[in-house]
């Protein structure tokens, strides 16, 4: 059994799930991260029915105060937080060509996926430096890499999604800021593509399973080496930024 804990943020349904799930069978205790205590508690009882340890945690990425509750929460019972994963995540408009998506839906897309990150993130550092070769892991998106959007030829370069591309690009950059920072702390920090999934996100439509998917997010949580930072992955390749 591993005395290692995992943070997953938006991790009631789909991707999220399915990572609490297959890092929970490897040992990790799992503190699954919802918005909704209701939809929180039943996916944690899921897990638990599986043998696994796994615990609810009421954090909304885009609350200050919600954030430090959960840090608290952590604090008082393990005093340290081994994998930091920032799952949560919405998709905004879409498609809609970039003259016609408002602001204000750009702005929320934002609020979630790029300044949710950074915010859990720094709230998260003072457990992460606590424990040993601590790791955080952002869920990216391969409609992030300015390579594939910017490649006519290739099938991301036709998604119309202005707010939600824009923003995965966003959490690449903020990957490498904070790896840069963190790697004196022995902490690594990466992105990595669960690739184009079938989930509630995109009305399961993508050709790839949640296993799938999580298969990546759980090499970079368990297996990739420790030294392994500042880097974007897809199926624990390289992909380009």
């Amino acid at each position: 059994m591993k005395n290692k804990s995992v943070l997953i943020t938006g991790a009631n349904k789909s991707i999220g799930f399915e990572t609490a799930r297959q890092l929970g069978l490897l040992g990790y205790k799992i503190w699954l991260g919802s918005r909704d205590k209701e939809r929180g508690q039943a996916a944690v009882d899921k897990l638990t029915g599986w043998g696994i340890n796994a615990h609810l945690v009421i954090i909304d990425v885009t609350k200050t105060e919600s954030i430090e509750e959960a840090v608290q929460q952590v604090l008082k019972e393990d005093g340290k937080l081994d994998i930091l994963i920032n799952n949560a995540g919405i998709s905004g408009a879409q498609p809609v060509a970039p003259s016609a998506q408002s602001i204000s839906d750009i702005m929320a897309v934002y609020d979630t996926n790029v300044f949710g990150v950074i915010r859990v993130t720094q709230a998260f550092i003072p457990l992460l430096k606590a424990a040993q070769e601590a790791r955080v892991i952002m869920i990216g998106s391969g409609l992030g890499s300015l390579t594939w959007v910017a490649d006519p030829s290739h099938p991301y370069s036709q998604v119309q999604a202005m707010g939600y591309t824009s923003s995965k690009t966003a959490v690449n950059a903020i990957t490498v800021a904070f790896a840069k920072e963190l790697t004196a702390y022995g902490i690594s920090v990466n992105a990595v593509d669960p690739g184009y999934t079938a989930t509630d996100f995109n009305g399961h439509s993508g050709p790839r399973t949640v296993t799938e998917a999580a298969a990546g997010i759980v090499w970079l949580a368990d297996q990739a080496p420790g030294e392994t930072t500042a880097g974007f992955y897809f199926d624990q390749n390289r992909a380009p930024w």
